[in-house]
């Protein structure tokens, strides 16, 4: 993360001896679209953080497991898809619910759709794709998260 903001400064301070113009004309532009998305960004991060702050891990357990694999299956990717949890708090959390009993399969659907399907992040996607892409985008990343995780199932030999 600090790479990126070295190189961001870096970068633009070339752009700034080379063109100043532009330069002051490209960060208007910056702020301009921070602006616009600064509402929406908003609402995404207190989804995100109720999120965090109201599912508990053992909810999360009692939902992926004692209900069968498959079941499990579609609440794990259900979960996942609606859940707006960071990756430096789901793989952890993959991990304590694999120590627990959670199948492989289970956690493969529910890892996979919190990276890829985005429910909560959906109206920031829909204002800046449009609703055909955004819808198109979050269905296939569903689909590949649900043949990951069947494939992920066969591995561990958890289906036949």
């Amino acid at each position: 993360m600090v790479f990126t903001w070295v190189l961001a400064i870096v970068l633009y301070t070339f752009s700034w001896f080379t063109d100043r113009e532009k330069s002051v004309k490209a960060a208007r532009s910056a702020w301009s679209l921070f602006r616009g998305i600064l509402p929406v960004f908003m609402i995404v991060l207190v989804l995100t953080s109720l999120s965090l702050g109201l599912i508990r891990e053992d909810v999360i357990l009692d939902l992926l497991s004692g209900k069968g694999l498959l079941a499990g299956t579609i609440i794990g990717a259900s979960a996942g898809s609606i859940a707006a949890i960071p990756g430096f708090v789901a793989f952890p959390l993959s991990g304590i619910l694999l120590g627990k009993g959670v199948p492989y399969t289970v956690i493969a659907a529910f890892t996979t759709t919190l990276m890829m399907v985005g429910v909560v992040t959906f109206p920031l996607e829909k204002r800046f794709l449009g609703a055909r892409v955004a819808l198109v985008r979050n269905l296939a990343g569903l689909a590949v998260a649900l043949v990951v995780s069947v494939a992920i199932g066969l591995f561990f030999g958890e289906l036949p």
